[in-house]
């Protein structure tokens, strides 16, 4: 019965170390994002991506399927998860 405790503790500690991984990027994402925001309208155009985000610059145009010409945190992301 111990053993049983344990070994689901140490599965929920896994689990609970990848969702705070999974939190910790996501939130240098969200702080990257905001300071890459000049103009703090919640999209990032190429030239803020290329100031701020080189690496979501090289990618702009593969996120911004819509062609809009600015892409949001929420595409990055999709971006980032269906690269993985």
């Amino acid at each position: 019965m111990k053993m049983r405790t344990f070994l689901m503790a140490g599965l929920l500690l896994a689990g609970s170390t990848t969702l705070a991984v999974a939190a910790t990027q996501s939130e240098r994402l969200a702080q990257r994002f905001s300071q890459a925001d000049t103009n703090h309208d919640g999209k990032l155009t190429l030239q803020e991506a290329q100031a701020g985000m080189p690496m979501v610059a090289k990618h702009f145009s593969e996120i911004d399927t819509q062609g809009t010409g600015s892409i949001t945190q929420a595409q990055i992301e999709s971006f980032i998860a269906s690269h993985r």
